[in-house]
């Protein structure tokens, strides 16, 4: 996993019972999983608008965002993002077609 998203996970849970008032991260938290899913749907639309109408770096800005919101969200429903990295070495060298195909849900 890469430095940068471990220092953030870590970050992330370390703020979420913080005082919402000095944290941008406690304040998602005390609004609820409502909230935080909400703004990472935000983010991810504004990453798609970026993709499709504004430079490269809009993207990267957007990208960043959406990651943030996606640690946030994943904190907040304590699921490690080691999980989700897990799941995608699981995945790997499977065609994207079948995986898919291979789901319950």
């Amino acid at each position: 996993m890469s430095e940068t998203l471990t220092h953030l996970e870590a970050t992330i849970a370390a703020r979420r019972d913080a005082d919402p008032a000095s944290s941008y991260v406690a304040k998602l938290n005390a609004r609820g999983i409502r909230k935080i899913a909400q703004k990472l749907g935000e983010e991810a639309v504004e990453t798609v608008i970026a993709a499709l109408v504004e430079d490269r770096e809009a993207l990267v800005g957007e990208a960043a965002d959406l990651l943030f919101h996606l640690l946030v969200l994943l904190n907040a429903k304590d699921v490690p993002l080691a999980d989700v990295l897990a799941e995608l070495d699981r995945r790997e060298g499977q065609s994207g077609i079948a995986e898919k195909a291979s789901r319950n849900f």
